[in-house]
């Protein structure tokens, strides 16, 4: 089933909108979530919970043009939150060792005043991303979207350790490079 006829039973509150959802990307949602909190019944209680959020989410939102990505990044916060909640410290030290790579290019907002500036902020980061070749952004979003280990990230795109370390480490440089050339100060 196409995404707009999935949106639709969303709008028209069909419960076969979640079924379809998770016919289609379901074993995506799992994944995504399962790489994140390492247990395969959490995994499935965020995947579970996604659909939930859909539900409540559509509407008034109208996600038929990116519905992966909208649940993506329900069951990618989702997943996050259940690492918080159980302290899971193995994980969550990866977490903090992925902040504290990133902290060095991208400003952290710290109120709500900020909300703008960092709206804005994820559209340079966006613009960054699109100039990069489809490698290096494959690289880039496993490691800081999918929280995706250096050596994952190898075996996944048939690289080297050294290769993928040095490949996140330039497109830092150069993620930070492009922000402050865009008025950021980091």
């Amino acid at each position: 089933m196409e995404d707009r006829e999935i949106v639709a039973l969303y709008f028209s509150r069909d419960e076969d909108a979640v079924g379809e959802t998770s016919r289609k990307y379901g074993a995506r949602l799992r994944g995504i979530s399962r790489d994140i909190v390492e247990d395969g019944p959490t995994a499935e209680e965020c995947e579970n919970d996604t659909y939930l959020e859909a539900w409540n989410r559509i509407p008034p939102h109208d996600p038929s043009d990116y519905l992966f990505p909208f649940l993506a990044r329900i069951v990618r916060n989702l997943s996050l939150d259940a690492c918080r909640t159980r302290n899971r410290l193995k994980r969550r030290a990866v977490v903090v060792e992925l902040s504290a790579e990133l902290e060095a290019c991208i400003p952290a907002p710290d109120d709500a005043a900020c909300r703008t500036e960092y709206e804005e902020l994820g559209r340079a980061v966006s613009r960054y991303l699109a100039s990069l070749s489809t490698d290096r952004q494959t690289v880039f979003v496993r490691r800081y979207w999918y929280l995706d280990s250096v050596e994952a990230i190898a075996r996944r795109t048939g690289s080297t350790v050294g290769k993928v370390k040095m490949s996140l480490y330039r497109t830092r440089k150069g993620l930070r490079e492009f922000l402050e050339k865009e008025g950021y100060e980091l």
